[in-house]
């Protein structure tokens, strides 16, 4: 794997563990403003198209089993 690709996977393995920490936020306090925004924002970044770039994987089977797994 070349130094590019390696970047590419830490940028969207950071996104991938931000979203779990606010979705675990939500769950026991769906109030929680900084949790909220966060997801939102890592929502977006998964469907733009500089995620495309990085990664072939489909963002909303992506964002399902994200769901279904801190659920």
């Amino acid at each position: 794997m070349n130094p590019y690709e390696e970047l590419a996977n830490a940028i969207v393995l950071k996104a991938v563990k931000d979203y779990r920490e606010a979705l675990g936020i939500l769950r026991y306090n769906p109030n929680d403003k900084d949790a909220s925004i966060s997801k939102e924002e890592i929502e977006q970044f998964f469907r733009s198209g500089w995620f495309g770039l990085l990664t072939k994987l489909d963002p909303e089977m992506l964002i399902s089993r994200l769901h279904k797994e801190v659920a």
